[in-house]
């Protein structure tokens, strides 16, 4: 690559990705899934459109597997492990039962009415079981759903990944399957290496940020989405899920009060978009539409046993053991999001050259189109059919951490939320540990420092200034005074 092939490049991508911003205001407002903008993007400019030729299976999967990593680490860090540590015994039952059942009659489905042989089935259905973490996250959090539905819905998509690829790697081989238990052994083994890899990394990593002070504030997020790839490498080189490795690492990294939290967090969402756009126009691209025309018929076919038969199915007999309403079993079922995953392994039976690869790969990118097209649109007014929504999502009180090495102290940045019970509490009435104090308040634009009586308002933001040693008691203080008002706390003597 010359220096003027670079730039052609690089101006070519900083179109699509101006183009790919645009498409998510568009997708916005419209409610159509920005996903298949990005998809048709791609198309738009491979062979059928612009003339683009690209037919690199291999660099599709490893660009896919980056963007999944960086897609769940974002996940992960964003997502409330309070919110989904009730649920977590049922979203791992959903990952795998159910996944195990979904498998099952998808591929009934697609041996017996759309006439593949059973080994090409059994890796369809395996192929278009897993939700996909992109579209999930993407979606459930512009829908005001009952947290425990959430918590679910995203722990899901990030736990079935790993169950997925193995079953995929497997039926994609040309040798003699594994019998059953084998395959069983191996996807408890992989999820048990994985989720040590991740809380292993996850712990160790948030103590070690929390007490490094590093130069500039712009080094925390390199260092936190290291942890998270390199949470994801150990977990894959030690023959273990590396995609559950990154997601947990990730979760426990995000709810670990970490310095820069927001800013993280923000880094992590900037790098995701990119990974979301970046793997749906290399998959449009990969796909050629002329070629499509003999997969329409059984994509339809097996997407619609795989919505109204599969996903019913694996959630009635994993979710009513846990005495899941069946209003929420009814929208879970709906919200079994299908998006890049799908596609992505797709592209494995690909790089194998397994029997009717291409084939496979055409049916898949059909169903995820058309059934993203059904789905996504149509979940709010299903979540209101059901009577299942929660209006306007409430916000935690908001702390950033940020330690002061040479001093020995911590910067606490709180910003009140528009309910925070925080509101028309007096600075003194805070009773925050000695060795924390309110330094400035961010009022309207403005700042001042403010006397014991200065009572508090919605909406402002405090600096709050900590020795090492108080730093989570003061905290742990505002919390307290956030959700329980002055009182909080009152009657222990706090």
């Amino acid at each position: 690559m010359t220096v003027d092939d670079l730039n052609r490049f690089l101006l070519e991508a900083a179109v699509v990705l101006l183009v790919a911003v645009v498409a998510v205001r568009i997708s916005t407002r419209s409610g159509l899934p920005s996903l298949l903008i990005y998809l048709g993007l791609g198309v738009a400019l491979g062979q059928n459109g612009l003339g683009i030729r690209f037919d690199n299976a291999g660099l599709t999967q490893v660009l896919g597997y980056t963007a999944l990593v960086v897609i769940l680490a974002e996940g992960g860090l964003k997502t409330n492990w309070r919110s989904i540590r009730p649920v977590t015994p049922a979203a791992t039952a959903l990952a795998t039962v159910g996944v195990a059942v979904s498998v099952a009659v998808t591929a009934a489905g697609a041996h017996y009415l759309a006439d593949f042989d059973w080994r090409t089935s059994l890796l369809l259905g395996a192929i278009v079981s897993s939700t996909d973490a992109a579209a999930v996250f993407s979606v459930l959090r512009t829908v005001p759903l009952p947290s425990r539905l959430t918590g679910l819905l995203e722990a899901e998509s990030g736990f079935n990944d790993a169950p997925v690829v193995i079953l995929v790697l497997a039926f994609a081989t040309s040798g003699p399957l594994d019998s059953w238990y084998v395959l069983v052994g191996t996807i408890i083994a992989e999820l048990a290496i994985g989720a040590a890899v991740g809380l292993a990394v996850g712990r160790l990593g948030a103590y070690a940020v929390r007490h490094m002070a590093l130069p500039s504030s712009g080094l925390y997020p390199i260092a936190v989405m290291s942890l998270a790839v390199g949470a994801y490498a150990g977990g894959a080189l030690l023959h273990g899920s590396g995609f559950l490795a990154v997601y947990v690492a990730s979760l426990v990294l995000g709810n670990s009060k970490l310095p820069h939290g927001p800013a993280v967090r923000g880094f992590a969402d900037g790098l995701a978009w990119i990974g979301q756009i970046g793997m749906f126009v290399v998959l449009g691209l990969l796909c050629t539409p002329v070629s499509m025309g003999s997969a329409i018929i059984p994509a339809l076919v097996i997407g619609t046993v795989l919505v109204f038969l599969a996903r019913p199915a694996s959630v009635l007999l994993t979710m009513t053991p846990f005495r899941l309403p069946w209003r929420e079993q009814a929208l879970l079922s709906w919200a079994g999001l299908r998006g890049a995953v799908p596609i992505v392994l797709a592209t494995i039976p690909l790089v194998a050259q397994a029997p009717l690869a291409r084939e496979v790969f055409n049916i898949v990118f059909i169903l995820v189109v058309v059934f993203t097209l059904l789905q996504g649109p149509t979940l709010p007014l299903v979540a209101r059919w059901l009577r299942i929504s929660e209006g306007a999502l409430g916000h935690d009180l908001g702390i950033e951490s940020a330690p002061l090495e040479r001093l020995h102290g911590r910067l606490l940045s709180v910003s009140l939320s528009a309910g925070s019970r925080m509101a028309g509490v007096e600075i003194g009435e805070l009773r925050l540990p000695a060795g924390a104090a309110v330094t400035l308040v961010v009022r309207d634009g403005s700042s001042f420092v403010p006397d014991r009586t200065t009572v508090l308002r919605p909406l402002d933001e405090l600096l709050v200034v900590t020795t090492e040693e108080v730093s989570e008691a003061a905290e742990h203080r505002l919390r307290a005074v956030d959700k329980g008002g002055k009182l909080a706390g009152w009657l222990r003597g706090r």
